[in-house]
């Protein structure tokens, strides 16, 4: 399906270059004649189908740019530079990261660091090795249940818990002649 549809494209575009270069040029100033009276009383606006539409003509087309009069042809160069920018950035946009931990692992973790308080993340990760779940010790300490301790006391608090118990000596010695 994939080759005959790249034949049909390669087919029509080698039909466009000889044939169709006439064609293609009526589309060119018909085009441009359209955005103009669209936009005649204020500045030429050109939509993103206008900008396709010339990038399209600019990759199939070698005489393009002799068509071209509503814009620079470094201008329809530019927007084929950023849609081409654009495409690359979305298609590597998943492929940054870590790789996410499946939802029952996740849950595995959980289940052993609530049954076993007192195991520590490198104890569950080599745990989970033995099982054959292949997970960095960094994301089991990440999916590991927090325990809830009490908050520690505050310096002032702990001043006052133990201040019956508090000594204050000054054991500086200043050895003098007499």
């Amino acid at each position: 399906m994939m080759s005959v549809l790249l034949s049909l494209l390669l087919t029509l575009r080698g039909s466009a270059r000889s044939r169709g270069t006439p064609q293609l040029e009526v589309l060119a100033l018909r085009h441009q004649l359209q955005v103009l009276q669209r936009t005649r009383p204020r500045r030429l606006q050109l939509a993103k189908a206008d900008r396709w539409l010339w990038v399209w003509l600019s990759r199939i087309w070698a005489g393009w740019r002799t068509a071209l009069v509503i814009v620079k042809p470094e201008t329809v160069i530019a927007w084929h530079r950023r849609g081409f920018r654009l495409f690359w950035t979305w298609k590597s946009r998943r492929r940054t990261g870590r790789p996410t931990v499946p939802r029952h692992v996740r849950a595995l973790i959980r289940t052993m660091s609530e049954a076993n308080p007192l195991w520590g993340a490198p104890r569950i990760h080599g745990e989970l090795l033995k099982l054959g779940i292949e997970v960095g010790q960094a994301s089991v300490a990440k999916y590991m249940v927090r325990r809830q301790q009490p908050p520690s006391q505050t310096w002032r608090s702990f001043l006052r818990n133990h201040m019956s118990q508090m000594m204050a000596a000054d054991f500086f010695v200043v050895p003098t002649a007499t």
